[in-house]
């Protein structure tokens, strides 16, 4: 936690998931941070071999910066405090600054590889205003905006349905019985979209059965913290 415990290291790192980014992209990615502090961590994480600096070749001839191998390591550390993130500060409020290409970071968070191993399929998901193409190989994740024309499964919902599915708390037949959700293909192709996605945790429970509650429906708490947040939203 020393090379990337400080105030938003990590959200440095969520941003480089994307792909390499100039300094210009990184601070509009991250609202709210100061440009000092964004060049420190960046230093910090360079420093640390968790991130290289490259400067593109003509005509381009811009600085970015990338994740390194090593640096790549800390992915699924970010997509679990995002999980977890998600589930404690809950589905964002009307009035909040919404990012609507949020999928886009969001699925490869949700994504759980055991269920998805050996899966061929491409689904489309229209959450409110947004659609996101969301295309499995073999169960290699990939991810893209709008409706692809290819799609065997469209599935049309609000966010908070969205999320209360992801998380477990609706089951898909439930949404599609009381009519939530506007579904184009295979029902059992829908349910197997959220066994796939999911909050739920990665971890095996211990075979005493005493953090099984670790499993159990989100809790909100009773006020969310002040600062930075590594859910790609608001």
């Amino acid at each position: 936690m020393s090379l990337v415990g400080e105030r938003w290291a990590l959200l440095v790192v969520r941003e480089l998931l994307k792909g390499p980014r100039r300094y210009t992209d990184l601070a509009a990615g991250l609202p709210g941070i100061g440009t000092n502090i964004l060049a420190t961590r960046l230093r910090e994480l360079e420093a640390a071999g968790v991130i290289v600096r490259r400067k593109l070749p003509a005509p381009a001839a811009s600085t970015v910066y990338e994740l390194t191998a090593y640096g790549a390591g800390l992915e699924e550390v970010v997509h679990a405090i995002a999980r977890w993130g998600a589930r404690s500060l809950g589905p964002p409020c009307s009035d909040d600054d919404f990012d609507h290409e949020w999928g886009l970071s969001a699925f490869h968070a949700l994504l759980y590889p055991e269920r998805a191993r050996g899966l061929t399929a491409t689904s489309v998901m229209i959450v409110d205003e947004d659609a996101f193409t969301v295309r499995l190989d073999d169960g290699r994740l990939g991810v893209e905006l709008g409706v692809a024309e290819d799609a065997q499964l469209i599935a049309e919902m609000g966010f908070a349905t969205f999320f209360e599915l992801a998380s477990g708390d609706l089951a898909p037949q439930a949404v599609l019985d009381d009519g939530r959700v506007k579904l184009t293909g295979d029902p059992e192709d829908f349910t197997r979209f959220f066994e796939v996605f999911s909050f739920a945790s990665r971890v095996a429970p211990p075979l005493d059965g005493a953090n099984a509650v670790r499993l159990g429906p989100r809790a909100q708490p009773t006020a969310a913290p002040a600062g930075p947040t590594l859910i790609p939203a608001a």
